[in-house]
């Protein structure tokens, strides 16, 4: 996919102009075989977007203008703008007091005026590349009338727009801005145009930009929300956007591109363009603050929301002061339990892809589903839940799961206590659709209660290894939907390539390469499908989430042995990164259920392993306590060994199994790290990462309830 690279100034963040319904009711262009440019040009409503496509080069680093790019064979998606279009964006700009008249000539700064011009043309245009195509209206993504959905290939300027439909199936609005309902789907040799009446500019403002206007305007639906993250310190924090280091070195080649590896298949791995920065609020509303405090926004204050959380006594070992920035403090404690140090789009608070009766094509939830995230500030367990039953998405949920062996892992039932708090639809539109962050309104309180804890230690905590890493959502890399190599396989570079860590939570030595596939196409059996492949004489360092409850825990970690090519790591684990112990006999991530895989041919060997047996319960209990002898376990029931097209399950293949690296006391407010470090001088043996599990002492050796098979 072609991509364009480039910089827009951090003004252009002011200049986002509301749209409005203005339909064109003239007769709909005759389809003529022609490129999209020379489409454009012909028609008179579109010759000022057609003088900025010719004023506007196609990156920061090249003397390409976008109109010789859109001259050019591809897949565009153009959202074109038409000169009504054009001063109705300047007449906003006005309003705003940006300008003093609706006119090109009244830009008195010409870096603003290079801001404005690429303003509308970076977000009108979609480069889809010779994967992903261009996206003609029944090819746009759908959500729920009313809901908004994004289009998984980003514009120009690197945003997703949004996909608002109505009740009405002819108004489709993208970012607020409808689609003109006669001149749409015109296509070209090169892509699709959709004719707008509206410019589409969606706000580059940071979250911290958005929560300071509702402060000061005590609207917005967050104010009270937005008055405790000032006072805690957290504004700046919630500015950054992007990585302006990296962006440098990588625009100028000192950062490598790609990577070649030909250990298996001779691919191609893409360093990831960008380093943005991201943040998830899920933040009580401003009506709910009124009902509980019986006051009026303007007229709540920091220290009301202090004084109610105390009275509550919740997190009573936290700081009871007014040093409201300390980690340890009170409202610092219920401010950061809201914030996730990444951006989580409707689509991605879960990700479904090929969990137990899934079908990508009609999307409904099946068995329940969850992510564990680690929350700002002091580091806690956030979990983020679906199913069938539940009708939406919950942040700590504990439901009464049908997960007997021969269960379907549906909900049964759920006690009041543990029913959790529904997640509510984020709004999207105008100034509310910042760069760097989302907000999801919640209708009650929040916080890490000692309920939640405990139900989190009482079950099994299992995560996709991505989860543990903000950048891999921040920069659209985790389980992107986009089919093109670059983003099928992603390479990391090492903390020496770039000089600092591209992933905060992971320290990568020299002489690692640090691979990421999608999985996307390939039916592996892997945890929504994908899986980290590192290689080389690596070595690497990871933060590990932390564990609800100080107690006994064994951490354990998915292991698929499909192949020959897997190899041999020795792990280490503590809390003082400079101090790791040693843990165990390295892992063999050759082993199978029946036999190690070697280079040379299979070896036998006998972990246990023997497949479940339908009609006999007390033997497939047995087996599982032999493999657990050997510190192995069957591969887990949630997910299929493989996409939507198989329906063998995890614990049915005996190419999925968990390994558990070991059983430790663990405290909540420590930090502890994994190190994984090659065993054998043989660069073409990799490292395979799926998912890791907690599970506690009270879970995997309850003889009243013995652990389930999920």
């Amino acid at each position: 996919m072609k991509k364009v690279t480039f910089f827009v100034l951090a003004v252009v963040s002011l200049f986002m102009a509301s749209c409005s319904e203005q339909i064109d009711t003239s007769a709909k262009y005759v389809f003529k075989e022609e490129i999209i440019s020379g489409y454009l040009q012909k028609h008179e409503q579109y010759s000022q977007y057609c003088e900025l496509l010719n004023q506007v080069h196609a990156s920061s680093i090249s003397n390409t203008t976008v109109f010789q790019l859109l001259s050019a064979r591809g897949n565009y998606t153009v959202f074109a703008p038409t000169n009504d279009a054009i001063q109705l964006y300047l007449d906003s700009l006005v309003r705003k007091g940006l300008i003093a008249e609706a006119s090109w000539d009244a830009f008195e700064d010409s870096t603003k005026l290079d801001s404005i011009r690429k303003v509308i043309v970076y977000n009108s245009i979609i480069d889809g590349g010779d994967d992903n195509g261009y996206f003609e209206i029944n090819n746009l993504p759908m959500a729920a009338t009313g809901s908004v959905a994004e289009i998984e290939v980003p514009n120009m300027n690197d945003r997703k727009l949004n996909v608002l439909r109505t009740e009405d199936p002819d108004s489709i609005l993208i970012n607020d801005c409808m689609i003109d309902r006669l001149n749409r789907d015109i296509l070209a040799i090169n892509g699709v145009i959709h004719s707008m009446h509206n410019v589409v500019a969606p706000s580059g403002d940071s979250m911290a930009s958005l929560l300071k206007n509702m402060i000061d305007s005590n609207k917005g639906n967050y104010a009270v929300m937005a008055k405790l993250i000032q006072a805690c310190g957290l504004i700046d924090t919630l500015d950054k956007i992007k990585d302006d280091v990296y962006e440098y070195n990588y625009q100028t080649e000192k950062i490598p591109h790609y990577l070649h590896d030909s250990a298996e298949g001779e691919k191609d791995f893409w360093t990831p363009e960008h380093r943005y920065f991201g943040f998830t609020l899920f933040a009580e509303t401003d009506e709910f603050w009124t009902h509980q405090l019986g006051k009026d926004v303007s007229e709540i204050t920091v220290e009301d929301i202090y004084n109610y959380i105390d009275e509550l006594g919740i997190y009573p070992d936290a700081k009871r002061d007014r040093d409201y920035e300390n980690e340890e403090n009170l409202l610092n404690q219920f401010v950061t339990y809201h914030m996730l140090p990444m951006r989580l789009g409707t689509d991605r608070l879960v990700n479904h892809v090929n969990e137990k009766d899934y079908n990508p094509s009609t999307k409904a939830p099946t068995v329940a589903i969850f992510e564990f995230y680690t929350t700002m500030g002091k580091r806690r367990l956030l979990k983020v839940f679906e199913s069938k039953e539940s009708e939406g998405v919950y942040l700590n949920r504990f439901p009464n799961l049908n997960n007997g062996r021969h269960g379907d892992y549906h909900e049964n039932s759920c006690d009041p206590h543990n029913i959790g708090i529904k997640i509510g639809e984020p709004n999207l539109q105008g100034e509310n659709d910042v760069r760097n962050g989302i907000i999801y309104p919640i209708e009650e309180l929040l916080y890490y209660s000692d309920n939640t804890r405990n139900q989190m230690m009482r079950s099994r905590i299992r995560w996709n290894v991505t989860a543990m890493w903000p950048e891999f959502m921040n920069n659209d890399i985790r389980i992107s939907t986009l089919t093109d190599e670059k983003h099928k396989n992603v390479y990391i570079p090492t903390d020496k390539e770039i000089g600092y860590q591209y992933l905060n939570d992971v320290i990568i030595e020299p002489d690692t390469r640090f691979f990421y596939w999608t999985g996307r196409g390939q039916g592996w059996a892997n945890m929504q499908g994908d899986e980290m492949s590192i290689r080389g004489l690596y070595e690497v360092t990871m933060r590990l989430p932390p564990v609800p409850v100080r107690g006994t825990y064994e951490l354990r970690f998915g292991q698929q042995c499909g192949g020959n090519m897997r190899g041999m790591a020795q792990f280490y684990w503590g809390s003082d990164l400079d101090k790791l112990a040693a843990m165990g006999i390295p892992m063999d991530l050759r082993q199978g259920a029946y036999s190690l895989h070697t280079k040379s041919g299979d070896v036998a060997s006998d972990i246990g392993y023997q497949p479940d047996d339908p009609r006999d319960d007390d033997f497939n209990a047995t087996v599982d306590k032999q493999m657990r002898n050997n510190d192995f376990m069957k591969g887990c029931m949630q997910y299929r060994a493989g996409d939507h097209s198989t329906n063998v399950l995890m614990r049915s293949s005996e190419i999925c199994l968990r390994r558990i690296m070991f059983r430790q006391t663990m405290d909540p407010d420590k930090t502890y790290y994994v190190k994984f470090k090659t065993v054998m001088n043989d660069i073409t043996r990799f490292f395979y990462m799926d998912y890791m599990e907690y599970c506690a002492k009270e879970v995997y050796d309850n003889p009243a309830e013995p652990e389930d098979v999920w």
